[in-house]
């Protein structure tokens, strides 16, 4: 284990990919996700970085120590780093070498870069039969779009994401993260695992390939099942719910709350009990969702006005009384340092050699009554290249000084003191 695993406190748990190695030759957040969500589940994920530069994202965000940042820190944790320079054929030899010991692949290439760097598929597969190898790129690479670099933005404006998001009457509106590469790292992650449990049946391996633009189409959801439908756009309502009525954010005396009213015996306590209003669940233009959606600017006209009239504290009491759903509209921070956070363990501080400390996210999934480990902090540009090429390659010493000088690696030291 290495010393950023024990740090982390790695409290033992079975993990369901132990034993599973992941060679992840991506960088930015798509391909970099897909090889972290594997290395939450227990797998060994080895990302291979530029030996200078290193992924593109330990210079996008707030600065932590000297190689990492924010944005690179919330898609490497549990994961080694090694530097191999891909572009000289010594480079594409020590991948080739470590390739048996690996089961699965992951890239984002340009179009026809892997090939061009001796890392493409049917190379690769000429080493292992069985290996699992993922491609993430922008757009389909059969098609007349293939050579098109991806970019999250781009394909959110593109896929229809950014028409749909946001307040009617203002422009469209990008999503406060990057929700397509996201989402393409997940499903990526989803099709390496359906692909693993599959060579566990029939020893074959798989080539999947995941475009951008295709993941962006999937998650417009419902919008765009609904656009289909109607022949156009749907109309965009912001924080609110297209057809439920009263449903999204609005604003108490003291600050914001959110309240979702999902059937007419909700609205009724809402109205009897809440805002003790009963007379407007007695008027028959609120009489069922329809009828509320259809007069949906009347009836949030009047419930915007009530809610100010109380405090947030008062709102959420009488609305939980009574099994409405609601809550209180947090500040980035204050959610994340907020008791309920705290309680369930999902950001933890771990030491950091030069920070001194960092933050890390924690995994999301619980198996068995428990929260998956933060194994190890995410690494510092080059800290595993000398334990995992001598352990996995059997390289000595010196040949790992040579491949220094000849600018294939860097080595730990090195990589800290840049």
């Amino acid at each position: 284990m290495n010393a950023a695993a024990t740090a982390a406190g790695d409290d033992g748990m079975d993990l369901p990919l132990e034993g599973v190695r992941v060679l992840d030759l991506s960088r930015v957040f798509a391909g970099p996700l897909c090889g972290q969500v594997l290395a939450d589940f227990g797998a060994e994920v080895v990302k291979v970085e530029h030996p200078g530069r290193g992924d593109d994202t330990r210079d996008w965000g707030t600065r932590i120590g000297r190689t990492e940042t924010t944005y690179y820190s919330v898609m490497n944790r549990n994961k080694r780093s090694i530097t191999v320079n891909l572009q000289s054929p010594e480079g594409a030899r020590l991948i080739h070498e470590l390739l048996p010991q690996f089961d699965v692949v992951i890239h984002n290439f340009k179009h026809g870069g892997a090939e061009k760097l001796g890392v493409g598929y049917e190379c690769l597969k000429a080493i292992r039969p069985d290996i699992i190898y993922c491609s993430v790129s922008g757009y389909d690479s059969s098609g007349p779009e293939a050579a098109r670099p991806g970019y999250d933005l781009v394909v959110q404006g593109e896929a229809g994401l950014m028409a749909m998001n946001g307040e009617a009457g203002q422009p469209p509106l990008k999503f406060g993260v990057a929700v397509v590469d996201m989402m393409t790292g997940m499903y990526a992650a989803q099709a390496v695992l359906a692909a693993l449990f599959r060579r566990e049946r029939t020893g074959r391996g798989r080539l999947i390939e995941m475009a951008l633009y295709d993941c962006g189409i999937s998650i417009t959801g419902y919008y765009g099942l609904e656009a289909m439908q109607l022949g156009h756009d749907p109309v965009r309502y912001g924080n609110a719910h297209p057809s439920i009525v009263p449903y999204g954010m609005f604003e108490a005396a003291d600050g914001p709350f959110i309240v979702t009213v999902g059937n007419n015996a909700q609205f009724e306590k809402l109205c009897r009990h809440v805002l003790m209003r009963p007379d407007i669940v007695e008027d028959p233009r609120y009489c069922s969702n329809l009828e509320r959606t259809r007069n949906r600017l009347a009836l949030l006209s009047t419930m915007t006005e009530l809610f100010r009239t109380l405090t947030r504290d008062v709102l959420l009491e009488r609305l939980t009384a009574c099994g409405i759903p609601c809550g209180r509209v947090s500040g980035l921070y204050e959610a994340l340092t907020s008791e309920r956070s705290r309680r369930s363990g999902l950001v933890r501080e771990l030491p950091h050699p030069v920070a001194g400390k960092t933050y890390v996210l924690a995994p999301p999934y619980r198996l068995d009554g428990r929260r998956v480990p933060v194994r190890s902090a995410p690494p510092t540009l080059g800290e595993g290249t000398r334990e995992v090429l001598q352990s996995l390659l059997r390289l000595s010493d010196e040949q790992l000084r040579d491949l220094q000088a000849q600018g294939v690696v860097t080595l730990p030291g090195e990589t800290d003191a840049a």
